[in-house]
């Protein structure tokens, strides 16, 4: 039986699956959230109330006879949870009191008929072209939340008031204002907005002591937000492997040398000099490694970069004959397959980059390929389909 062994060059190899747990830890701080993309948070606003202009005469009439309609429609983008910008129209019709005539609808008013005072009646249509920056203050000073019911944010802006009616005025306007919204649905909201607007003193077509004339404005309103809404947290993911799994390869190795070591001696033994050296083969790989990347990003993080380097260790001390692939995916639920594509596959390559570039990887041990967009991988988290998973082929 020992003559039949003698000669012969023994390989054994040991792989054994590594058990992973994947661990997510979102972060609980209220005022840090991730950067969403340019395409993200934007939202629509159409609205309708009352107004009251504030010109040269218009004290002299009663409150409720200068108050018109105003409509209003606004599309914008939130940057952050605190800061977002908007671009909007709003107006219809202004009633007054003029003097010289301007806008004058024929009718003389009668609220101040002393002698040499002759007021008349005034009415005239304009539109108002504006630009806000909104600073949400509920999110500034409490944090972000995203289900928080009421928001108020102050703003302020500049815009263009034009009325066509003859005379005919256009003018720069400085606004100001509030707008305050309450969350009716996870995309809608109910909104009102309070607004002031100052013009030139003549936009009326009528000037007199006031260096300013001004709009007062208050509009109810719907508001929806387009997806992508809202700021996700940011999170980390740690995965971990079984010591006792680990310990037990390490055993089965050790058993494998030990038993080589013993077959050597028999056979040197049984005396005869044509026996080859007797070799285990220790087969270790390295276990696999998840990065995973912000939304529409391959960018590779200094953490990410840290774990990989301490896997490219595990790679050039190995086996020189293992080959790695790197596999890129995207989440099937953000973009489109185009995008998840190109994206999965910019991730890949990313991974491949470092590897070989920054800790000298040898490119002969790595195979690059990439999924596109893919569902959820792991714990129905969306987040972690947007990974680059680098295993043993």
């Amino acid at each position: 039986m020992m003559l039949a062994v003698a000669g012969a060059k023994v390989s054994l190899a040991q792989q054994m699956d590594v058990k992973r747990d994947t661990v997510v830890t979102v972060s609980d701080d209220r005022y840090q959230v991730k950067t969403n993309g340019f395409w993200d948070n934007w939202f629509v606003n159409v609205g309708a109330g009352a107004q009251i202009y504030f010109g040269d005469h218009n004290k002299q009439m009663k409150l409720s006879e200068r108050l018109t309609p105003n409509f209003e429609f606004n599309l914008g983008k939130w940057f952050s949870p605190g800061i977002g910008v908007r671009a909007g129209v709003n107006g219809f019709k202004i009633k007054g009191v003029t003097q010289n005539g301007s806008h004058s609808t024929g009718e003389r008013y009668e609220g101040k008929p002393w002698e040499g005072y002759w007021l008349y009646n005034q009415e005239f249509n304009y539109f108002h072209i504006h630009g806000d920056v909104l600073f949400n203050l509920s999110n500034i000073f409490s944090g972000y939340k995203e289900d928080r019911f009421y928001t108020i944010s102050p703003y302020a802006g500049l815009g263009w008031m034009v009325t066509n009616d003859a005379p005919s005025q256009k003018e720069v306007s400085a606004n100001i204002g509030i707008y305050n919204t309450f969350r009716l649905t996870n995309a809608l909201d109910l909104t009102l907005d309070i607004r002031g607007a100052m013009v030139n003193d003549r936009f009326d077509g009528e000037t007199g002591n006031r260096s300013q004339d001004g709009i007062l404005s208050g509009l109810v309103g719907l508001t929806y937000k387009f997806k992508k809404r809202g700021w996700e947290k940011p999170s980390t993911v740690v995965i971990s492997y079984s010591d006792e799994v680990l310990n037990s390869l390490r055993d089965k190795v050790n058993k494998l040398s030990q038993d080589n070591e013993a077959l050597k001696a028999q056979l040197a033994a049984a005396g005869d000099k044509t026996i080859t050296n007797i070799k285990v083969e220790e087969k270790i790989l390295a276990a696999p490694i998840l990065v995973t990347f912000p939304i529409n990003k391959s960018v590779v993080s200094n953490e990410a970069r840290v774990n990989l380097g301490f896997f490219a260790k595990v790679i050039k001390t190995g086996n020189k004959n293992v080959v790695y692939k790197v596999t890129g995916y995207a989440d099937k639920g953000t973009g489109t397959t185009e995008i998840n594509d190109r994206l999965s596959r910019d991730r890949a390559k990313a991974i491949y980059n470092v590897l070989v570039q920054e800790f000298d990887v040898n490119p002969a041990q790595l195979e690059v390929a990439h999924e596109g967009g893919v569902a959820n991988m792991y714990y129905d988290d969306p987040r972690l389909s947007r990974a680059v998973i680098t295993i043993a082929k």
